[in-house]
């Protein structure tokens, strides 16, 4: 129980007074991008979230933070000020530096008198540290109108050094007032739910409604995030500057500068992923001492338009030339650099889209994929074969998907060079099923796929020096509340020799 005293001190300090409020962290608290000396620890003031300016006056407002070794909050290690700035949402980004690698801190905000939930975070291990494990999870694509977020209440109980979320965070298509699939009409939602997202205020709002479920937001504050966008943030399919709708560029620019700049606002990221207007440095890597780095990609801001039209196509020609591009060459090389040079034992390349081959009907590919942008996919796959233990992390597709990668998929026989865990969604697509028959027909066609599944959930992993394990886990369901989960299914692979093998 925190005293009436305690709430305006801080480690026996005076706070700043502020305007008493209606309670402000309606939106929860979050950490992200671990370092070994730091991490961002995140928040937004929001007293009446589905307003546009969230309840509050175009003001700055300053807000206390804390981190501390244990719980309770009676070993402070650091502590500060910082401002919830009216031009960026109010939301509030602290870069904590002075940390100790490897270990777990709690943090906690007060603004106006009042205190935030407690969060609980972890930095990376040092950069000289050889750790002996790492244990990660894999998450995407919540739409918030086709199911509970049970999945997130399940997360926030596993034992994570960090969640590597893959994109589609929020849907920008109409929310109906009974929430889809949730039907609960105690949210009262405004009319602009039901409007397809596309300004600052409604991408404001949208992550306003994501970041009130309860189960996300425990999940959020449990264990520091690494994220990554991919389309349903700006637009449905955008590819760089090209829009799905055919908007004149200038007006899709301004979207996407929109979409963007509420995307900084309400996700635990450092100051130099800052967005100008329409660009946002997003790509990064984060480095778990000497066992693993993470290459957090971007597979949308720089892409070319998707061959061929884009949808599932056979005999397009397009997609094999060279001058077409999934990462942009900047990004490419940075990539490609990083993995030939990293010295740690593995490489997680944590991204958005398939980069397998993956055989529709009739030979069909999909444009939208890796499939689409094959001279991209040859360069990564032609770096893992000279440099051991590569891993791709995958989202967007709405299956789970357990894959050997090859450099050349039409024989089966050659050794895999890297392995490819395609995660589920949390809710996207309902409820999903075990298997279905365009899986099953997946699973003939392309013989590197050991496991295809269509339920919702997350993949969780566990890497130690020379080996990867990873469990599938799934829900029963997402259209009812309080689904069970289990281990639908578990791979692992040996650095020294890539190739997912049944657990």
């Amino acid at each position: 129980m925190v005293t009436r005293r305690e709430l305006f001190t801080l480690g026996g300090a005076a706070l700043m007074r502020v305007p008493a409020t209606a309670y402000p962290f309606t939106l929860g608290v979050a950490s992200g991008d671990p370092l070994p000396e730091g991490v961002v620890l995140w928040t937004r003031l929001a007293p009446r979230p589905f307003d546009p300016a969230g309840g509050l006056p175009a003001t700055d407002h300053p807000v206390q933070w804390q981190v501390a070794e244990d719980e309770h909050f009676t070993r402070l290690v650091r502590q500060g000020t910082a401002t919830a700035a009216a031009g960026y949402g109010h939301s509030v980004h602290v870069d904590v530096r002075g940390l100790q690698p490897g270990r777990d801190y709690f943090y906690r905000f007060r603004s106006g008198g009042h205190l935030s939930p407690a969060g609980r975070t972890r930095t990376a291990p040092a950069r000289t540290a050889s750790p002996d494990r790492m244990r990660f999870a894999v998450a995407s694509c919540q739409d918030y109108g086709t199911g509970w977020y049970t999945a997130h209440r399940h997360l926030a109980t596993e034992d994570l050094d960090v969640l590597f979320f893959l994109g589609d965070y929020i849907y920008e298509g109409a929310v109906t007032e009974s929430g889809g699939a949730r039907a609960d009409p105690a949210l009262q939602l405004p009319d602009t739910f039901e409007l397809a997202t596309d300004t600052l205020d409604l991408y404001r709002m949208r992550y306003a409604l994501y970041r009130t479920d309860p189960d996300l937001q425990a999940a959020h504050a449990a264990f520091p995030w690494a994220l990554t966008w991919d389309d349903h943030e700006v637009q449905d399919n955008y590819a760089d500057t090209a829009s799905r709708f055919a908007l004149p560029a200038a007006d899709f620019a301004v979207q996407r500068a929109d979409a963007y700049r509420a995307y900084w606002e309400n996700q635990p990221l450092r100051s130099p992923r800052q967005p100008t207007g329409p660009d946002m440095p997003l790509y990064r890597r984060l480095r778990f001492g000497d066992l693993a780095d993470a290459y957090i990609l971007d597979t949308r801001q720089y892409r070319a338009d998707q061959a061929c039209g884009d949808g599932l196509r056979a005999g397009c020609p397009e997609r094999d030339d060279p001058a077409r591009t999934l990462l942009g060459v900047q990004q490419r090389q940075w990539l490609l650099d990083g993995m030939t040079s990293s010295g740690a034992r593995w490489n997680l390349l944590a991204q958005q889209v398939m980069l397998a081959e993956c055989r529709y009907g009739a030979g069909r590919l999909d444009m939208d994929k890796w499939d689409g942008y094959v001279p991209d996919r040859r360069a990564v796959l032609d770096t893992a074969a000279r440099v051991p233990g590569t891993v791709v992390l995958t989202g967007d597709i709405h299956v789970n998907y357990a894959a050997d990668l090859r450099t050349d998929f039409s024989r089966p026989d050659t050794p895999a060079v890297a392995v490819e865990l395609v995660g589920t969604s949390i809710t996207s697509g309902g409820d999903g099923s075990d298997t279905l028959p365009q899986l099953d027909e997946q699973l003939r066609a392309n013989p590197h796929l050991r496991f295809a599944n269509a339920q919702r959930g997350y993949v969780r992993c566990e890497l130690t020096r020379d080996t990867l394990r990873a469990d599938y886990r799934v829900l029963t369901g997402v259209t009812a509340r309080d689904s069970p989960i289990s281990t639908r299914a578990s791979f692992v692979s040996e650095r020294a020799r890539p190739a997912l093998m049944p657990a």
